[in-house]
């Protein structure tokens, strides 16, 4: 049994340490491109106030890849998302302008539709084998046309100022603070608590101090975040949402059991099965989970933009499945993280802010980020070719 362990737990500390690696060179790659920008739009770029509307343009892109983050675990694929944010904002401001919908009635709508949307394709791809590449193409199509159907091809506004704050709001800077020092006390019982269990389970003597060192970089990256956010009309709304979607996210794949028998499946769905996992009926839950964030996508979309159109979401699906791409997820399944998918979101959204204050051009965009997906996929697959 020793020898059994030591061999998983030396097999498993290369591919840990590999993808530490992996996420301090996309830290260091963003840190790079934020310099860049900063020097190139004459020193504007890292101010506050653009600081706050690039984590608010990353909202969207986020909460959806955090979703679809798990589903490329489990070894499948959405290409309907954006249609489907279209689809479910349409109804909220279609319900509010039209149908008399409060706020709570259309939030709930929202979601409601874009979960039960989610899980019927889940359900054909888990249950009748359709593989899910072709059911949510066809779901990209299908939903797109509904949107045009619900919203007869015209734009509708949204006059709720309480929807509006949903994706234009800020906190006041007091709740920042308060939201910090929360965070703070969340890292340091983490770190304690995570170094206690080493001396409880015998893997060596607890070291309060070293724990209480390595969490300095948290520390200090959370209290700059706030500071920053707080010198510009402070923290915007959809950027808490964003971290309520990435909180949840870790928690689910990091610390439970679903979380694992998503890792399985993408791993080896065949193995996974014949262990006595219900792999059709996580894959259903997997997808019903990213519904219900493409839903609050959706809302925040909806509201930041101030009315609900029929071209909304087009093209957020390959922003998502690029940023959990370039994050370092498998799109072979079975490997990834809810960081690296939010890491990617930011990198995506850095871009795009970066050279739109550049004034570049948006054939010329397309093909920079392009090139930056190819290039993350290539490197990445030569990495693995090499261990």
């Amino acid at each position: 049994m020793t020898t059994d362990n030591a061999t998983v737990a030396t097999s498993d500390k290369p591919r840990a340490s590999r993808t530490s690696l992996r996420a301090y060179v996309m830290i260091g790659v963003l840190g790079l491109i934020w310099l860049y920008f900063h020097w190139a739009t004459g020193y504007v770029f890292l101010t506050p106030r653009n600081l706050s509307n690039l984590m608010t343009q990353m909202t969207v892109t986020g909460i959806i890849a955090v979703g679809m983050l798990m589903v490329i675990v489990s070894g499948n694929i959405d290409l309907s998302v954006g249609s489907v944010l279209g689809f479910a904002g349409g109804i909220a401001a279609f319900g509010m302008a039209s149908m008399g919908f409060g706020l709570a009635t259309a939030i709930i709508a929202a979601i409601s539709v874009a979960v039960a949307v989610s899980v019927f394709q889940g359900a054909l791809t888990a249950y009748l084998n359709i593989p899910a590449f072709i059911v949510t193409l066809g779901g990209l199509l299908a939903w797109r046309g509904a949107v045009k159907w619900l919203l007869a091809g015209n734009t509708v506004p949204v006059s709720d100022e309480t929807f509006k704050y949903i994706g234009q709001g800020n906190l006041p800077a007091w709740i920042g603070w308060a939201i910090a020092a929360s965070a703070v006390i969340f890292v340091i019982i983490g770190a304690v608590r995570k170094t206690r269990s080493v001396k409880e389970y015998g893997l060596g003597e607890a070291n309060y101090a070293g724990a209480l060192l390595r969490s300095i970089i948290p520390v200090a990256a959370i209290l700059a975040f706030i500071g920053v956010m707080n010198a510009w009309q402070g923290v915007p709304f959809p950027v808490l949402l964003l971290l309520a979607a990435a909180l949840l996210g870790a928690f689910l794949t990091n610390s439970t059991v679903f979380g694992r028998y998503l890792y399985a499946i993408g791993g080896n769905a065949d193995a996974a099965r014949l262990s006595g996992i219900n792999n059709k009926r996580n894959i259903v839950k997997v997808y019903a989970l990213l519904g219900a964030l493409t839903g609050v996508a959706s809302l925040i979309f909806t509201a930041r933009v101030g009315s609900a159109a029929p071209d909304a979401g087009v093209l957020k699906e390959l922003d998502a499945i690029a940023a959990c791409v370039i994050g370092g997820a498998s799109l072979m399944g079975g490997r990834g993280t809810i960081f690296g998918a939010c890491l990617g979101a930011l990198i995506m959204a850095s871009l795009d802010n970066g050279m739109s204050l550049l004034n570049v051009r948006d054939f010329m965009q397309d093909i920079i980020k392009g090139s930056i997906l190819v290039a993350a996929v290539g490197l990445d697959m030569a990495g693995r070719r090499e261990t």
